[in-house]
């Protein structure tokens, strides 16, 4: 396995005070537990929650692309194997005539090369045939948890070997609850997709490059409801905990904010354009210590 973090593009936690994110000037303290108004769109301790939520959605079906497509290039590829999962991740298939069964076991916590801990159990189903065209792979969820934060849920991947661009696509229809240690609950249901554009098949994770596109609806702890859609493609490479570039609407009550991951950089800010035109910039502080 490949142990070189050479690649990776982490940054430095950043601490800053977060304003508000809203139309109207409201308070600075995450801690809050009052609810927005009718034309305020997001708090900045929300997007916080939310932005987690993503990460762990976006974690989990990169794990299990992995693991299907190791399969799908050895058909091809003698000895390939992936280095993205570390040795502390235990994989057991079992094989019926027509399916195939995959726990994928992180045990009570096993660190990811980019610094995350999983706990828990993914499972994956799928067809035994691994040359078809398409498939689909159903996951679950098993007393899961993603630094520190519980998880459950389940979600189907389409998966396509190659796309209108010639590259490998799954397309996720997930539905994800995620508990933090202190008690906040939140939740999220949609649909994600994942075009594979760059790393497919090296074996070495740290190159591995998506962009994501799709809707979701969100549900935040206070029980308000957002719709996160994406304008500009999210640009997802696995060596930097953070989206790099894109575009996120926001919207709730029909007021609207977009959210700009920026240039290609891997840090923790983006530009957050509020409906009147103004903008602001944030820090989105994804599991940062």
């Amino acid at each position: 396995m490949k142990k070189s973090l050479k690649q990776m593009k982490l940054v430095t936690p950043m601490l800053a005070a977060m304003a508000f994110l809203t139309i109207v000037s409201c308070s600075k303290d995450e801690s809050t537990t009052e609810e927005l108004s009718s034309t305020e769109v997001i708090s900045a301790a929300e997007l916080k929650y939310s932005d987690e939520t993503e990460m762990i959605s976006e974690e989990v079906t990169a794990i299990a692309e992995d693991v299907y497509a190791t399969e799908e290039i050895a058909l091809t590829s003698k000895n390939y194997d992936s280095d993205y999962l570390p040795d502390c991740v235990t994989i057991t298939k079992v094989i019926t005539n027509t399916t195939k069964d995959v726990t994928i076991d992180f045990g009570e916590g096993c660190e990811m090369p980019n610094g995350n801990v999983l706990a828990g159990i993914i499972n994956l189903n799928y067809a035994l045939d691994m040359e078809a065209v398409s498939k689909t792979i159903d996951l679950t969820l098993e007393n899961f948890s993603f630094n520190g934060v519980s998880v459950e849920g389940s979600a189907d991947i389409l998966r396509v070997r190659s796309n209108e661009n010639g590259n490998p696509q799954g397309t996720s229809n997930a539905s994800f609850t995620a508990t933090w240690p202190e008690g906040d609950t939140a939740s999220f249901t949609g649909t994600r997709t994942r075009e594979w554009i760059e790393g497919y098949g090296t074996g070495f994770w740290g190159d591995n490059v998506f962009l994501i596109t799709g809707k979701r609806t969100y549900t935040g702890r206070l029980g308000n409801v957002f719709v996160k859609e994406v304008i500009t493609p999210l640009r997802r490479e696995l060596s930097c905990r953070f989206i790099v570039s894109g575009v996120l609407e926001i919207s709730r009550n029909d007021n609207t904010v977009s959210l700009d991951f920026g240039d290609g950089d891997c840090d923790a800010t983006g530009t957050l354009t509020y409906p009147d035109g103004s903008e602001e910039e944030i820090f989105l502080r994804r599991f940062l210590k």
